[in-house]
């Protein structure tokens, strides 16, 4: 398996939409290439689980390595492990959905799919890099398009919300540069080699230092509070593709690299700076709960609790066990495909009902009914109903977390757990009003889903059913890695 091919078909894929003229050409070949991405995910992860299954047991699988600037020992270092596969293929879900719901754009449709093409490469770059300055290259080109998709086909008061963005993002940014710049000082051999850094370890006084930079960094990619609050502005202003690929992606670069920068490099910084992430988490799961109780707008509903479900990819990571992280990384697979269907589903009802108001909507069933269902599968896979993903990774999570015998852990657990309690409220709350009850005058004539909202739908749900029906196969897919992290958090006991 070439890694380079997932650089390679989003990069030509850009350049073929630039090339097209008519608008038409420019979704079919949007189309084509994410469909082409989606294939080469699903072929990745059989050729790893083959690789596995061989009894290849070296940590980064299909490696490849092209030295850049030999001096300063910065090299195009490529390599995957069931983590990032797993990631990757969260990612092919969510482009090529998002590229489906976006059928209709008529504004600019040349530049709205290339930069969804762009974003969906430097998400792909992220997480195969295993040098830490090409993933920080990668980054950065992931967050481009976001300000743009937000500033010119967003709505409300998208400048505001673009610039928040823009500026949150590039602290962080600000923030996991330093940090790597001090691992690069402070090591050894002076190597941004992620693997290279993790067998030669990291002074305990440097991880002090550099740790917290890294994860509030990566954090505020990943709605860390108090660092949270670009995302609800940020998400209720982005196209309907936009807000998918903000909660369903670029989310995830941040708790991909809390995990495997931060975490995994400084084990010893991670259990120093634990307990206080475990109290920000908590605060973030809680909060992000109960503000979203106060919603009257599905997306800032559906941004706010997104704050509350990345709260539990932070807390599975700070507990620092094997299950608990085990379940993170679920979390962030299972926070992507819901939330991206999610945002679908907001922007299937907005487009036809022109109002993203909940107390302005009622009977919707009647006239949609499977845009109605998959708003009830997805409410349900929110709220952690048995079945579907959301139950899977919030259950691992917990008993996880659960292991640590001691009162703070314990009390941290519980709180976590309330949560759910707050969220079936506002989830059940939301489709009553909305799906159910008497049909509101004027909305007789709305028409159902098409076949591109449908199919991107099924695509969504597919994975949602296939983590909550059959979890093994990703818990086996990530468990040796999380179990490699873990061994190295032991030994700085």
């Amino acid at each position: 398996m070439n890694l380079l091919l997932l650089i390679l078909i989003p990069l030509f894929t850009a350049i073929a939409v630039l090339l097209m003229r008519n608008p038409q050409h420019i979704k079919w070949v949007a189309l084509t290439g994410a469909t082409t991405q989606f294939i080469t995910a699903l072929w990745l992860l059989l050729a790893y689980q083959n690789e596995r299954a061989a009894g290849n047991h070296f940590q980064m699988l299909f490696e490849q390595r092209y030295n850049l600037f030999t001096s300063w020992h910065i090299s195009f270092h490529l390599g995957v492990d069931g983590i990032s596969t797993a990631m990757i293929l969260l990612t092919a879900f969510v482009v090529i959905a998002g590229v489906l719901v976006s059928w209709k754009m008529t504004k600019m449709t040349k530049e709205f799919y290339f930069l969804l093409i762009l974003l969906s490469l430097g998400a792909y770059g992220f997480f195969i890099s295993l040098d830490l300055f090409i993933l920080f290259f990668f980054l950065e080109i992931a967050v481009i398009p976001k300000y743009l998709l937000i500033g010119i086909w967003g709505s409300g008061n998208k400048e505001y919300s673009a610039n928040k963005l823009a500026l949150m993002l590039m602290g962080g940014s600000a923030l996991v540069l330093v940090g790597l710049l001090g691992l690069y000082f402070n090591s050894p051999e002076r190597t941004f080699d992620l693997i290279r850094l993790s067998e030669i370890g990291i002074s305990t006084e440097t991880q002090k230092i550099c740790f917290p930079l890294l994860f509030i960094g990566f954090g505020v990619f990943t709605a860390l509070f108090p660092f949270h609050t670009w995302v609800p502005d940020g998400h209720s202003s982005a196209p309907t593709a936009g807000s998918m690929f903000l909660a369903g992606i670029s989310m995830k670069l941040g708790g991909y690299g809390c995990l495997r920068v931060a975490t995994y490099l400084m084990p010893a910084g991670a259990k120093e700076y634990a307990n206080i992430i475990i109290v920000l988490s908590s605060i973030a799961i809680l909060y992000g709960a109960f503000t979203t109780l106060m919603q009257k707008d599905l997306k800032y509903m559906n941004a706010y609790s997104s704050v509350s479900h990345c709260g539990f990819v932070l807390l599975g990571i700070s507990m620092l066990t094997k299950t608990s992280m085990t379940g993170a990384v679920m979390q962030m697979i299972s926070h992507g495909l819901m939330t991206a269907l999610f945002f679908a589903v907001i922007g299937m009802i907005y487009e036809r009902t022109h109002t993203r108001q909940i107390n302005e909507m009622s009977g919707l069933l009647k006239v949609m009914p499977f845009i109605s269902t998959i708003f009830f599968i997805v409410g349900f896979c929110s709220l952690g109903l048995p079945g579907l993903s959301g139950f899977v990774a919030e259950m691992t999570i917990f008993m996880g977390s659960w292991e640590h015998p001691d009162a703070f852990h314990r009390i941290a657990t519980i709180v976590a757990c309330l949560s759910i309690v707050v969220t079936a409220v506002y989830i059940l709350r939301a489709i009553g009003k909305t799906a159910m009850g008497p049909l509101k005058e004027g909305y007789a004539n709305l028409t159902d889903a098409s076949w591109n909202e449908k199919l991107a739908a099924v695509i969504l749900v597919a994975g949602i059913i296939a983590i909550g029906c059959a979890p093994f196969w990703l818990n086996n897919l990530v468990g040796p890695d999380t179990q490699l992290i873990m061994q190295k958090i032991l030994l700085t006991q």
